[in-house]
């Protein structure tokens, strides 16, 4: 006789909202298709995640990493597709789109939207957004930002389930075609470095590896690292940066394992410094020893003032390591995206990418503001550090114009090189030129055009040598007396702007916790809401840090344009009272929202962070 209790009814599947897809429409077409044009039916009967991304922003390159593992685990079922939605000029072209897709490795299939159309279809807001569409092609679930993988791999597990159980799922292979691999020596090289040998030292990002190369910058001495990507004494995910050492070791920023990596060339020894492997989110510790401490996406690195300081662009944020107490701590910025000036703990950058020490300057590449800026003893009276603008105006105005720094545009620069007259070369990467900012006369001026998505460049005698990147070589230079002319060009972001109306507009951050998982409150609010405007003068109420996900926001009826800066974070957890130790997972995003205001415009303002908004 079985006394066993009778196994509980399953649950059924939570009802959903039923919103049909929009159809896939770009005018680049596909890649990694093998050369086919796909639609939404292709997809019918498999679970379809739409990831809108462009390949400048760090936090689209978070996701695709984030998306690895689900893609490679329920390959026979799940479909990924990206949908790459430009916000610079030059990510509008299509080769550009073709190289980071190579670049980054991106192993799905990807439609090329230059004109945002199915971004607009999909009403996306920010960069990066995932869309899942279910296997009978509704869409079910949005979820903006980063840290949505494990409540996507939870959807996904449910759909697969409901839909078998129904008969609409179908499992096979899917449409990616991989591309034909290219011979090169470097693969798109990222930054380089000038040894006391008189070789240099090249990350060769795509391969993962390090490469010296002879004075010639062409002929190969070594690579470093086994190519593959990993995180082990002999392998990186990504390199990018590299300083000289006073010691004559090299340190590496290894961006894809979110850490710092010491090489030594005498002996090719390689050992990690900093970072843990894994990614920092708003929470976690910001100081402390190096190697307890995560790191996210550091891009370059330089000797100043006695340290290792950081760009990392994960959070848009400087950070040093002291290799002498074998700490790191936050230096600038205070991961609020945008630009603003000051003491350096309450400036706002925007992806630092690039790092050059000159005297008592450290110039940075802030590639998402388009601008130069730089790092300076806080002055006479003051502690600390100040941060200040040489060109550049903030996250929505770019393009190719020289003279005034006041009125002056670059486009995206990855790399910086202080100059022997105190001068500044830029790698001005999206306008594919070499410019140059001069402190003395407050001038900028182009050294060089038609070079390739440059990165990074390096002084060696009386020439620079320029890592061009998409060109996958360095290509030598001889400096210029007088630069070069250029017509001038202006860009802002084919971003269309939110019309909303006068007066209060309601704010409301929508996040539903994946199914299992509810808010986690055991320390206190497990949500936190900050909102700022771009000019400060379009908001005359409503700005600030809270833990509501919605506010109340009052708009100036003066200011008639401007952008919303608002960045919105939850906590959530593993619904199960007889677990001590739940799981836990971060979910954030931050959005710069462009606004005008009329009349009839909208008095609500949602932002998806997860889930469907009612």
């Amino acid at each position: 006789m079985n006394d066993a209790a009778p196994a509980p009814t399953p649950a059924p599947a939570p009802r959903r909202a039923r919103v049909r897809a929009p159809e896939l429409t770009g005018k680049g077409g596909w890649i990694n298709t093998g050369g086919k044009d796909l639609k939404l039916a292709d997809f019918r009967g498999r679970v379809l995640i739409l990831d809108f991304w462009t390949f400048c922003c760090i936090n689209c390159l978070h996701v695709l990493d984030e998306l690895r593992e689900l893609e490679e685990k329920h390959r026979d079922t799940v479909v990924i597709i990206g949908v790459h939605s430009p916000k610079f000029v030059h990510e509008a072209e299509h080769a550009a789109v073709v190289d980071a897709v190579e670049r980054y490795e991106v192993h799905h299939p990807v439609l090329d939207d230059p004109e945002l159309a199915t971004w607009k279809q999909y009403a996306v807001r920010a960069w990066p957004t995932l869309v899942v569409i279910d296997p009978e092609g509704y869409i079910v679930a949005q979820h903006a930002g980063e840290g949505h993988a494990h409540a996507i791999a939870k959807l996904v597990e449910e759909l697969e389930a409901e839909h078998e159980a129904k008969g609409t799922l179908r499992r096979g292979d899917g449409p990616y075609v991989a591309p034909e691999p290219v011979a090169t020596d470097l693969r798109f090289p990222g930054k380089a470095l000038v040894l006391p040998s008189g070789n240099l030292l090249v990350s060769d990002t795509t391969r993962h590896q390090l490469v010296e190369l002879a004075p010639d910058g062409e002929s190969v001495v070594r690579r470093i690292g086994s190519g593959e990507r990993g995180f082990g004494p002999d392998a990186f995910s990504e390199p990018q940066g590299l300083a000289l050492l006073p010691d004559g070791s090299v340190v590496v920023a290894d961006t894809v394992n979110h850490a710092l990596r010491r090489f030594d060339p005498a002996t090719g020894a390689v050992e990690t410094v900093a970072g843990t492997g894994r990614q920092w989110w708003q929470g976690s510790p910001a100081s402390g020893p190096a190697l307890e401490v995560d790191l996210s996406s550091p891009w370059d690195v330089a000797w100043w003032q006695g340290k290792v300081w950081i760009a990392m662009a994960g959070v848009h944020q400087l950070w040093t390591w002291d290799p002498a107490d074998g700490t790191v701590a936050v230096s600038a910025g205070t991961t609020s995206e945008g630009l603003h000036d000051g003491p350096a703990l309450e400036a706002w950058l925007a992806q630092p990418s690039g790092l050059a020490a000159a005297g008592d300057r450290l110039w940075i590449a802030d590639s998402e503001n388009s601008a130069l800026r730089y790092v300076e003893p806080a002055g006479e009276g003051a502690a600390g550090y100040a941060v200040r603008t040489a060109v550049g105006t903030g996250l929505f105005d770019f393009g190719h114009r020289d003279g005034d720094a006041a009125q002056a545009l670059l486009q995206h620069p990855l790399g910086v090189t202080a100059l022997p007259d105190g001068s500044v070369a830029v790698c001005d990467t999206y306008n594919h030129a070499l410019r140059r900012f001069d402190p003395a006369t407050g001038q900028v001026s182009t050294l060089a055009t038609d070079l390739r998505e440059p990165s990074d460049a390096v002084l060696a005698g009386e020439d620079i040598v320029v890592v061009e990147s998409a060109r996958h070589r360095l290509t030598r230079l001889r400096l210029p007396e007088e630069a070069v002319r250029v017509d001038a060009v202006a860009h802002r972001t084919q971003r269309a702007a939110t019309e909303v109306a006068p007066g209060t507009l309601r704010l409301d951050v929508v996040f539903q916790a994946p199914t299992g998982q509810k808010l986690d409150t055991r320390y206190g609010p497990s949500t936190r809401l900050l909102v700022s405007s771009t000019p400060p003068e379009l908001l005359v109420g409503g700005e600030g840090t809270g833990t509501d996900l919605f506010r109340e926001l009052a708009l100036n009826p003066e200011v008639t344009e401007g952008v919303l800066h608002v960045s919105a974070m939850a906590a959530s957890c593993d619904d199960d009272p007889a677990n001590e130790y739940p799981a836990c997972h971060v979910h954030q995003q931050d959005w710069g929202v462009p606004v005008t205001v009329t009349a009839d415009g909208a008095t609500r303002l949602p932002l998806v962070l997860a889930g469907m908004d009612a």
